[in-house]
């Protein structure tokens, strides 16, 4: 699968040895190259992700923004997913306030956020989890306790954006709703992923540290910031096991583990993400060893789920019984994505020369089998010889935010990255310094 050329694309091969698609070698200083990385980035997201959404995906007569489409832009389903319709609110409106204050973007998170804010929930504050193409449920009630946390995340930077202070008055009532139900273990649905009975799942821990982090931080308010670090040290002392340098998706209701599926499953992306959330928080807060540990988690997980035959990230190990039970070896886009501005966040804060080998390693993967020529945008899903699957693994068909949101951050780190004076990371080899001497 050829990779699509760009402007950014061709100015990175010419200063790259022959089969790669990332700067080095060639004299540079190192801030030229974290420019040049910061162009390619900037040009996947601005030139290609982004007006694919923009051409295919607003539905500009029904309202929302439509994500059942083919790699084409051929809409597949009028369904509505909620927590695309949230997430899509993330997207526009972090474009407007981390890229370009262009006008588009910001009438375009406007435009979803008034369609989802009438349908996507009801008289009880429970979020649905998906409406048909008029904006009706399809399912009654809060089937997906995720869809809450892309509300409280997509109407914050929303209210980040336009100063809207009903976006903020939702986020806040979706917070309190979601703390009571945080401490009623049963008394959620995760649609479309179940937490096995008798368990509780990381990754509701994780989204819920990460978006009620955003929200303490927009609001001051310390009480939303300290449920934040508490979620987040549950991820770092319940779900983190250092004893195996394991992240699990499950463990029992006690914190002990369960040493039998599905108790055994890692997913390598979910912990990756959820990493680059934590750092986010505890950087914040000045928790510099909680940041290390977070570092390192990173690298584990990256030497756990790499395919030494085929390259690219698995998405889950020990998946007897879990969700990824028959999808365990597929090669999915997201993973890679979040693999991507993780490793460059973790660069931007180590200068360990493991993060910049990976980093390479995976942004040439990615970038060699994901992005679709001519539309834009990136397939989905692969098998784990890196060829596209043609049927849906799972609904949405496509979702206009982890490629996007890592193109975003990304650019962000690497701004930064282009005017520090640093090491030059682009010449070293393999790694082999630990991160803590």
């Amino acid at each position: 699968m050829s990779r699509p050329s760009s402007a950014a694309d061709a100015l990175l091969k010419s200063q790259a040895p022959s089969g790669g698609c990332h700067p080095q070698g060639d004299g540079a200083a190192p801030s030229a190259r974290f420019e040049q990385l910061r162009a390619l980035y900037r040009s996947e997201l601005l030139d290609r992700t982004i007006p694919f959404w923009l051409r295919h995906g607003i539905d500009w007569r029904r309202g929302g923004i439509c994500t059942c489409l083919s790699d084409e832009g051929r809409l597949l389903s009028g369904d509505k997913y909620v927590w695309s319709q949230l997430r899509a609110v993330w997207t526009f409106s972090a474009l407007y306030n981390r890229i370009e204050r262009k006008r588009e973007y910001v009438d375009a998170a406007t435009h979803i956020f008034n369609f989802i804010k009438h349908r996507g929930c009801n008289a009880n504050g429970d979020w649905f989890f998906c409406l048909d193409d008029t904006g009706a449920p399809l399912f009654q009630g809060a089937t997906s306790l995720y869809c809450a946390g892309f509300a409280i995340y997509g109407f914050v930077e929303f209210a980040r954006a336009t100063g809207n202070e009903e976006a903020l008055a939702i986020a806040r009532r979706t917070y309190r709703h979601v703390l009571t139900r945080l401490g009623q273990h049963g008394s959620y649905e995760t649609h479309p992923w179940p937490i096995p009975p008798g368990l509780k799942a990381h990754g509701v821990a994780m989204i819920f540290a990460s978006v009620f982090d955003e929200l303490g931080q927009f609001l001051g308010d310390d009480s939303v910031t300290a449920e934040a670090e508490r979620l987040a040290t549950d991820v770092m002392e319940v779900f983190r096991r250092p004893g195996v340098k394991r992240l699990f998706e499950f463990v029992r209701l006690d914190n002990t583990l369960l040493e039998s599926p599905p108790g055994l499953v890692v997913n390598p992306g979910h912990a990756i993400e959820s990493m680059w959330f934590l750092i986010h928080l505890f950087r914040r807060l000045g928790r510099h060893q909680r940041v290390a540990e977070c570092v390192e988690t990173i690298r584990w997980h990256l030497e756990l789920g790499w395919d030494p035959g085929h390259g690219g990230l698995l998405q889950a190990l020990d998946a007897i019984g879990s969700p990824w039970e028959s999808k365990w070896d597929l090669k999915i886009w997201w993973p890679h994505t979040e693999a991507l501005y993780a490793l460059l966040l973790a660069h931007s804060i180590s200068r360990e020369p493991w993060c910049m080998e990976w980093f390479h390693r995976i942004h040439d993967y990615a970038f060699g089998h994901f992005p679709v020529p001519t539309h834009g945008e990136w397939i989905q899903n692969l098998d784990r010889q890196g060829r596209k699957i043609a049927t849906t693994v799972a609904l949405p068909v496509k979702d206009p935010f982890h490629l996007a949101r890592a193109l975003i951050l990304s650019v962000g780190v690497l701004e930064s990255l282009a005017r520090e004076p640093v090491p030059d990371p682009f010449a070293t080899g393999p790694a082999t310094t630990p991160l803590s001497r």
